[in-house]
């Protein structure tokens, strides 16, 4: 017997979900939803989305560049841009930050979004 599976979202754990679900379709351009009673954000050519979830721990956000002892992260999103530093302007305004530390050289730079999931743009 053989079943089909198709990766339908990421759920990414967020302290202020509408606020997360707000940066991500703003800079994304994605469509806005709802699943499961929590802000969703799909692609609306793949139907891949992110849903952001509100638990009942606080989301502490990781450091980065990795310290031992502290919050490491779990998972980091990469976009291909075809304009990088158009994507830098656009996330900054919308209240991301670059990386205090660069490790991608000329192939991308490391972003920071409002609540401090790190990000990578990857010119493509």
């Amino acid at each position: 017997m053989s079943i089909s599976l198709k990766q339908y979202s990421v759920t990414v754990d967020s302290n202020q979900p509408e606020k997360s679900a707000d940066f991500y379709e703003k800079l994304l351009g994605w469509t806005r939803g709802e699943a499961f009673g929590f802000p969703l954000v799909s692609d609306p050519q793949t139907g891949f989305g992110m849903l952001f979830v509100k638990d009942d721990f606080s989301y502490q956000p990781p450091v980065w560049p990795e310290q031992p002892g502290k919050q490491q992260k779990q998972i980091h999103f990469d976009f291909t841009v075809s304009d990088l530093t158009a994507a830098i302007t656009q996330a900054e305004q919308l209240g991301a930050k670059k990386a205090s530390e660069q490790f991608l050289g000329d192939h991308g730079v490391a972003m920071i979004d409002p609540e401090g999931r790190v990000f990578d743009f990857l010119q493509g």
